[in-house]
């Protein structure tokens, strides 16, 4: 087996805001398997870490890529326990052992259909969240009434961004247009709110009805969110406070000491597919619930998240909506239709090697 690395730039179809700033372009660099014996087997796996927030936005992270590769060639034969103990030697570089894991996934598959599951076989679409993206107040308030036509029954909507009483309203016009019942509403403050008001936010927010929010205030205050989550009028859920939490005795720590009523992952940033299932099963043993969302990838990356997000018979909205960003998108079966992520095997699968 042949391991390559194929870098590329992609391109926003429109600025996305996130915490970290704006971003116009993605870099992505795809690890491609090869079968010297017949071109037809391969895989391919995407490493995306994102600027300013992954653990592994590092300087040497080509090199590290690199190696990785090296040790895939040199181990193409080894036992698959062998595998598994270089991917946990990965633990500090989520994104590249999401990559590794899932190039993996897609050469034993020789398919897509990375695991056999009713998604992967078009029988059951996911449920997704609609994602409301940071903006200004009209074009916040213009997405929501978008994202409603189209079908949602769940939407993310990020704040922290814009005056809060904005925020504020945008929520109340929502409400009074759509129940709780209609609509589930979720927010994102990604850390906005400060230890010393967000509790009172908090209650303010939760006149709205919401069902959640990610990550009141920023990560590392592992106390100060704790009596968050211990006083909140509704649930919190753990984003970023989980980004570089490798280890299974830190993560059994943190979960121990903040007791969020959610944690949510995204692989690419929590430790890959090996690492995400691990923080679940902790959280399970501690009644904490979950659900996983994609993290700006490419739709060779949602595919892989989506492809085992369905083996975790997932009942709550998922935030996988995000395969549409790119004007230089692979073109992949998955459509969005109302407010579920569909897998249509029927269709054929795209030319991979030359879109790389």
């Amino acid at each position: 087996m042949k391991a390559t690395i194929i870098p590329k730039i992609l391109h926003f179809k429109q600025p996305a805001g996130t915490s970290r700033g704006i971003y116009i372009t993605r870099k992505v660099w795809y690890i491609l398997l090869t079968d010297s014996n017949n071109p037809k087997h391969f895989g391919v796996g995407e490493c995306a870490p994102l600027p300013a927030l992954s653990c592994d936005d590092v300087p040497e992270y080509e090199d590290v890529l690199k190696e990785t590769c090296r040790r895939l060639e040199e181990n193409a034969e080894a036992k698959s326990e062998n595998v598994e103990a270089y991917l946990e030697n990965l633990s500090a570089y989520p994104s590249i052992r999401f990559g590794v894991e899932t190039a993996l996934a897609h050469y034993q598959a020789q398919s897509l259909q990375f695991w056999h599951t009713p998604f992967s076989q078009g029988k059951e679409g996911i449920p997704i969240n609609g994602l409301i993206w940071m903006g200004n107040f009209d074009e916040m308030y213009q997405r929501i009434e978008e994202k409603m036509k189209q079908g949602f029954r769940c939407i993310k909507l990020k704040i922290g961004a814009i005056d809060f009483e904005k925020e504020l309203e945008l929520l109340a016009h929502i409400r009074q247009h759509f129940s709780p019942e209609q609509i589930e509403l979720r927010v994102d403050a990604n850390g906005a709110f400060s230890p010393t008001d967000a509790l009172e936010k908090l209650k303010r927010l939760s006149e709205y009805q919401l069902h959640s929010i990610e990550q009141p205030i920023r990560a590392g205050q592992w106390e100060e969110m704790a009596k968050l989550c211990e006083q909140t009028p509704f649930p919190i859920a753990l984003d970023e406070e989980l980004i570089g939490v490798n280890d299974r005795p830190t993560k059994e720590a943190l979960l121990d000491t903040i007791r969020p009523q959610y944690i949510i992952l995204k692989p690419s940033l929590h430790g890959g597919i090996g690492g995400s299932e691990e923080w679940i099963k902790l959280a399970e043993e501690r009644g904490i619930g979950s659900w996983v969302t994609s993290a700006l990838e490419s739709n060779i990356g949602l595919n892989a998240i989506a492809q085992w997000t369905a083996t975790l018979n997932p009942t709550l909205p998922q935030g996988l909506g995000t395969g549409m960003l790119f004007t230089d998108n692979i073109d992949y079966p998955l459509h969005i239709e109302g407010d579920c992520l569909w897998y249509y095997p029927e269709e054929k699968e795209p030319d991979i090697m030359n879109w790389l």
